[in-house]
Formats: C-alpha cells, sequence, structure tokens
C-alpha cells in the first residue's frame, strides 16, 4: 500500500508507448532476470492474464509465420476470445458464445490419475508427451504450428500435475519443430508452488512465459516474458495498451518482487 501511495502522488497515468517511466522500465529488467532462462530476455506489460495470453499468441504467430496454436484438454487460460478458445471447458465458461477462433487445435494432457490413454506410470514411458508427434501427422502439421501453450500445473483443471519428465520431453518436441513453448504461469507463478515459478520443478525453460494475478498486488498488471529475439519481431504498433503497465501497477509489483526477496517464499514453503 505504501508503494502504491507513493507512486499515486508522483503521477498516477500516462502511456508507456507515450511518455516511458522508470517503475515499468525497472520491473521488466526485474522480470527479464528472475524468470527461468540465461538468454536475453523482454517484458510487455498489460491489464489481465487473459490480455497477456493473446499477446503471447500474437507474439508467437508473428515471429513463427504459422497460424496454429496447441492447447490442451481442461486447459483454462481466460475469457477473451482468443483465450476462451484456448480454454477447454464448455460449462461454465464457453457455452453460448461461439463460434471462437480458428487454428486452435486441443490434446491430452498428462493426468496420471485418470490417464486419457489408459496407461500407468511410470511403465507408459511418458507416451502421453510423445503422442504430440503423432497429433503431428493426424491433427495439425508440425510446420503450420506456432506454439503449444500449457499451464505448468492445470488449475481450472482439476491441479493436475503432471509426471517430472513430461515438460522437457514436450519442449524437445517443439523444438525440434521450431515451435514456440508458451509456459501460462499466470495462476501458477510467483511462488505459489514453493519457487518462483512452476516450470522450475520440471527444469524446463519456455520461449515465452506468462504472469498475472499475485504480480499486482491486486492491481491490474499481467506481463509477457519471452527471448529477446522474439519479442523484438513485432512490427512498432502491434503491440501496446493505453493503461498495460501503469505506473501504480508497476510500482506495486516491486514491491511484490521486493516482498518475495525478503524471504516470504521462504516463509510460505516451511
Amino acid at each position: 500500500v505504501s508503494a502504491i501511495k507513493e507512486q499515486a502522488e508522483q503521477f498516477i497515468h500516462t502511456c508507456f508507448h507515450v511518455a516511458m517511466y522508470e517503475p515499468y522500465v525497472e520491473l521488466a529488467r526485474r522480470m527479464n532476470e528472475i524468470t527461468p532462462g540465461d538468454f536475453p530476455k523482454k517484458t510487455f506489460f498489460v491489464n489481465s492474464g487473459a490480455e497477456a495470453v493473446e499477446n503471447g499468441v500474437k507474439i508467437a504467430r508473428y515471429a513463427t509465420k504459422r497460424a496454429a496454436i496447441i492447447a490442451f484438454q481442461n486447459a483454462f487460460h481466460g475469457r477473451t476470445y482468443m483465450a476462451m478458445t484456448l480454454t477447454s471447458q464448455i460449462q461454465p465458461y464457453k457455452w453460448g458464445f461461439g463460434p471462437f477462433c480458428p487454428e486452435v487445435y486441443r490434446m491430452p494432457f498428462a493426468n496420471c490419475y485418470r490417464c486419457p490413454f489408459g496407461l500407468k506410470y511410470p511403465a507408459c514411458e511418458i507416451y502421453c508427451a510423445d503422442y504430440l508427434e503423432e497429433f503431428f501427422i493426424n491433427t495439425v502439421a508440425a510446420d503450420a504450428v506456432a506454439a503449444l501453450i500449457v499451464e505448468p500445473v492445470q488449475g481450472e483443471g482439476g491441479f493436475i500435475v503432471p509426471p517430472p519428465e513430461y515438460f522437457k520431453r514436450i519442449k524437445a518436441i517443439c523444438e525440434n519443430h521450431g515451435i514456440l513453448f508458451i509456459m501460462d504461469e499466470i495462476q501458477s507463478g510467483m511462488g505459489r508452488t514453493g519457487k518462483l515459478f512452476a516450470c522450475e520443478h520440471f527444469d524446463v525453460t519456455p520461449d515465452i512465459i506468462l504472469t498475472g494475478k499475485s504480480i499486482g498486488a491486486g492491481l491490474p498488471l499481467a506481463a509477457i516474458t519471452g527471448t529477446a529475439e522474439i519479442m523484438d519481431t513485432p512490427h512498432v504498433g502491434g503491440l501496446g495498451g493505453t493503461y498495460g503497465g501503469n505506473p501504480l501497477s508497476c510500482r506495486a509489483g516491486l514491491a511484490v518482487l521486493d516482498l518475495l526477496d525478503d524471504d516470504m517464499l521462504e516463509m510460505a514453503v516451511q
């Protein structure tokens, strides 16, 4: 609250695309530092998780010059049109809102408790991940796919945690076909699983990572962080928004990161 008050006494709003301001730049720098991966990164701020999903898809399509997006059964990614298309459940989210966005394809998620393939872990040898290669043959060609988007832990789908090898296998297949790997950490990120980002439990590094919810301490804030090469591809004017990364939200985000740095994450784990 004190950080928000301090910022409010200075200025409340100026669109970052009109005039840069320190809280946005500093928060972007810190997000680049704390997200997985030791490569150069860039961060773009928006108002909500659904906006982050929409822009993650936009960036992936622009960078790859491909259209198709792969999502998963029981996934939840938001309620704007592309995000709702990526979301799996008809009830209570999607009923009556169609038609939905084209070029979205859905494959089974790794659910060892109720395996969609009727197999048992570990004897299955992570067939659910290798199935992606069959998916390219039977459902959508690999060279048409821009990105695969996935939650490291399915939230609305029932808090489903995949086996530890799953995401590394999926990421390797994506890399082999030039497909970007997008990790939706909007619900699972910022310390909620005992690590700063849930994907760290799986030792996997996404090309694009989406964060939101608690990052803004109750104010509207979400982020798209990706490799600098990918994030630099969209043309000027292709990304933006009047209130995305507004000064109050960015200042709150910096305070959140300060709290996480001050042993809050370790205390939560204990």
